[in-house]
């Protein structure tokens, strides 16, 4: 995880269009987080509003298919927190309750990884057969890092595979054909 924890970062300050936040059905509120006592990795990026318009503006000079991504997108939450013995299982819990609370609230979970100490989980909450309103990312790596995503915004699913692209989350690539096949069963 810590190999893309840089570009990600990097990328989503670069590549991300207005808040609507928690009135957005894509919104999920992850809740706070804080350092680990140990000092480990602790990022967190929240871009919005203003921060993404410009960044749309900047990415139509050389990248006119970014910036129709970018202006599709009302917010982004990037969380990335070191495992220490001493948060572990407080991060665990956490992980377990945003899935939990997801499934809840009507978010269908579209990607399962767990392989080589890695736990990945994808939902999606859909807006009508041609477009996610949200992303909800959720990662415990064997690399002693916890990644909590959640993308907001009116993102059509053939658009999912270049938005994972920009925010070097492979997962996302998966959405989209998940989010196809979904919408093939819901036409039937």
């Amino acid at each position: 995880m810590k190999t893309f924890l840089l570009p990600l970062a990097t990328a989503a300050s670069l590549s991300l269009s207005l808040l609507h936040g928690a009135d957005s059905a894509g919104y999920f509120d992850l809740g706070q987080f804080t350092p680990p006592k140990s000092g480990g990795t602790f990022v967190e990026v929240n871009l919005k509003g203003n921060l993404l318009s410009m960044a749309a503006k900047i990415a139509a000079k050389e990248e006119p298919e970014a910036a129709e991504l970018i202006r599709s997108i009302e917010s982004i939450r990037i969380n990335v927190i070191g495992l220490d013995d001493a948060n572990r299982a407080e991060i665990k819990g956490r992980v377990d309750s945003v899935r939990t609370g997801l499934n809840a609230a009507g978010w269908e979970r579209v990607v399962t990884v767990q392989e080589d100490g890695n736990d990945v989980g994808v939902y999606t909450k859909t807006k009508d057969a041609d477009s996610i309103s949200g992303v909800v990312v959720t990662v415990l790596s064997q690399d002693g890092e916890a990644v909590f995503v959640n993308v907001v915004g009116d993102i059509k699913p053939e658009r999912l595979a270049e938005l994972g692209e920009h925010l070097h989350l492979d997962p996302l690539k998966a959405v989209k054909k998940a989010a196809k096949e979904d919408a093939a069963e819901t036409k039937k």
